[in-house]
């Protein structure tokens, strides 16, 4: 029994630091509104931007960051208006996003496409209160705030359980991760995401919306019309560039020395580099 004790408190004690490191990684993290209707906002902070909408219905929030952050967004929801959300929507499954679904799914109901409860009841990170109790296959909507929310879904894109949401006056929508904002995108094709598709959605979306749409991207700055189409510009270069490399037979060795043409070389970050992009479209695209 005494071996078995201190079998438990060495385990404790090495994890003890981990948990204390990730909490550390977010103490400086602020979480910062920016209005964009009389009832809309775009929060930010660290991962996925969070859409707000507040008013005589309630509050609903799209994503909610990391799990750490819970508390902050909460408090600056309060600073908005008291209450805590009625809805979460989740844009897709990852952490980044859905981190707080275990917060804010104990009050509030989640939705999100089908496939994201499907690989969040796979991931043992998340109780019961952090899944999502109303999913869809092609969408649905939300009437809240006199306002009407279009939960689309339109096929595998950054994952196979992509939403957008959109305001049904045009006013805003919220991407998810279907738009890195002056960056390369992130597809994940082990999760069932699509280089083409994810092209052809953004392209759906620049055709539902208007000039003066607010654009709320996965990652990024507040945005507009042009800059998605920019973004998708972006794409269609890339792709095109990639599908010349595969019909010439290359390695993907071969085509990462090439490099991308130069009014596509400036997109890369931290997570995602020309080289890693290259990669993407290579795998994406090579079927």
């Amino acid at each position: 029994m005494n071996t078995k004790i201190l079998t438990l408190l060495s385990i404790t004690c090495l994890l003890s630091p981990l948990v204390l490191a990730d909490d550390d990684r977010f103490k400086d993290v602020a979480i910062t509104p920016q209005q964009l209707t009389p009832t809309s906002y775009m929060f930010s902070g660290a991962g996925g931007n969070i859409g707000v909408s507040a008013g005589k219905d309630g509050i609903l929030i799209i994503d909610n960051q990391f799990a750490p952050l819970a508390d902050k967004i909460s408090a600056a929801l309060s600073k908005i208006q008291a209450g805590a959300p009625k809805y979460v929507v989740n844009t897709h499954y990852h952490g980044d996003h859905t981190g707080g679904n275990d917060h804010f799914g104990m009050s509030g109901i989640i939705l999100a496409h089908h496939n994201v409860l499907k690989r969040l009841s796979s991931n043992t990170n998340y109780t019961h209160s952090a899944l999502p109790s109303i999913t869809y296959h092609e969408g649905t909507t939300i009437h809240i705030n006199d306002d009407s929310l279009q939960l689309l879904h339109m096929g595998p894109g950054h994952t196979d359980g992509d939403s957008v949401v959109l305001w049904d006056d045009q006013s805003v929508v919220h991407m998810g991760d279907l738009f890195f904002k002056d960056r390369y995108p992130y597809i994940d094709l082990k999760a069932g995401g699509s280089v083409e598709g994810y092209r052809d959605n953004v392209a759906t979306i620049i055709d539902k919306i208007g000039p003066k749409t607010k654009v709320i991207p996965g990652h990024g700055e507040l945005a507009n019309r042009n800059d998605l189409v920019r973004f998708k510009q972006m794409l269609d270069g890339s792709i095109a560039w990639m599908e010349r490399q595969l019909s010439d037979g290359l390695t993907l060795e071969q085509i990462q020395e090439k490099r991308l043409p130069k009014q596509w070389q400036g997109w890369g970050w931290s997570f995602i580099s020309e080289e890693k992009w290259i990669a993407t479209l290579y795998k994406g695209l090579k079927g």
